[in-house]
């Protein structure tokens, strides 16, 4: 994103915290809200992550007044949330607390950063405090189950038009991902997160309903590992969290080692057909997720794109070609669909899987070629 048009100490600012923040943050909504000023953006939609979701906060500094610090506008569904207000004494009052903004300086390019902090671990702990107060003993026997557990975080939603429910987000398996892929270019610690919904309730059933279960991740480690394909273990009548956590930590810590050992196999796939189509033109040195290959029929040059999915070699690696001399109206080269149907077994040996690919290529590189031929008179 270019902060070119944001005032040089919001800029400075945005920058500081998009850098340094433990986890992704987003920008939206980036406008002015000065008439004096209408080129400058001084207010902004920053998209939070929480319990695996994003919080909607805005920033509105004021281009007119620079020195002051910014105001912070909370989701509708928040309007109870007064972080920087404490209650005191029986009578309840309300008093105001020393916090981030109390002594802005607007030339420290670190002050959003802390602010944004320091609301996060507020608005966290307000959650927690509201959820500790619904009336549902099966919530109640939950969390009492799960509080021990790190890094968990819940949140409490509501509204005239949907029911009351408690989402809990819940960090799984007290293992460095990171460390486990060489080279790894990952800037945030990849973790994998089970999501628990419940609804709730007055009165304790028994033998409760199951709560609606989602696996989730943080986003660069689909690139090794996709959650999507995993299922879950079942939730069995009268489970509890605790219960279930363990069966499921260790079918993940399988699943992560085995993926990690992927990355090799698909490694060796990539070198096997290196003395088939020659060296590739690019490959993913990380992940070996993809690799790209010169391939002449006569003189019709084409690139060749192998994308492997972290399935592989269960599922068979997905081909495109791309001409070097043809091009579409829009100027841009000329391209075959992604092609998945052709021989192909996960049983068969590197060498095999490489060689039967680069069968099936002779006559498949021809198909292409009439087809650029084809397009290009149509032009």
């Amino acid at each position: 994103m270019s902060y070119d048009k944001f005032l040089p100490f919001i800029s400075a600012q945005l920058h500081y915290l998009l850098n340094h923040y433990p986890h992704t943050i987003q920008i939206e909504q980036a406008r002015s809200g000065t008439r004096y000023f209408p080129g400058s953006l001084d207010r902004f939609t920053l998209l939070i992550p929480y319990c695996q979701d994003h919080m909607k906060w805005d920033i509105i500094y004021n281009a007119e007044f620079p020195l002051a610090a910014p105001d912070v506008i909370f989701g509708a569904e928040d309007e109870d949330f007064h972080p920087f207000h404490e209650v005191f004494g029986e009578d309840g009052d309300s008093r105001l607390v020393k916090n981030s903004l109390t002594d802005w300086n607007n030339k420290d390019p670190t002050r959003l950063l802390a602010l944004v902090i320091e609301l996060r671990d507020k608005y966290r702990s307000y959650q927690e405090k509201r959820v500790g107060e619904v009336d549902d003993d099966r919530l109640k026997f939950e969390i009492s189950t799960i509080v021990s557990r790190e890094g968990i975080e819940m949140h409490m939603s509501s509204g005239f038009e949907k029911p009351e429910e408690v989402k809990f987000a819940v960090p799984l398996m007290d293992m460095n991902i990171n460390k486990m892929v060489s080279a790894c270019p990952w800037r945030h610690p990849q973790k994998i997160y089970l999501q628990v919904i419940y609804p709730v309730g007055r009165k304790y059933a028994p033998a409760p309903s199951a709560p609606r279960l989602k696996l989730m991740c943080t986003p660069e480690l689909k690139a090794l590992f996709s959650v999507d394909d995993v299922k879950l273990p079942p939730w069995l009548d009268g489970m509890c969290m605790a219960e279930y956590l363990p069966h499921l930590e260790e079918l993940l810590q399988r699943l992560v080692i085995e993926a990690v050992t992927l990355i090799d196999v698909r490694r060796q796939f990539i070198e096997a057909l290196a003395p088939l189509l020659g060296r590739p033109l690019e490959a993913d040195p990380v992940f070996c997720r993809k690799a790209s290959f010169l391939v002449c029929s006569g003189p019709f040059t084409i690139m060749l794109h192998v994308f492997l999915s972290t399935n592989f070699p269960k599922q068979q690696p997905s081909l495109m070609f791309q001409s070097t001399q043809h091009f579409n109206s829009l100027g841009m080269p000329v391209k075959s669909p992604l092609i998945t149907e052709y021989p192909w077994s996960p049983r068969w040996e590197t060498s095999q899987m490489a060689d039967r690919i680069s069968d099936f290529l002779v006559d498949e590189s021809l198909n292409f070629k009439r087809h650029c031929n084809e397009s290009h008179l149509q032009y």
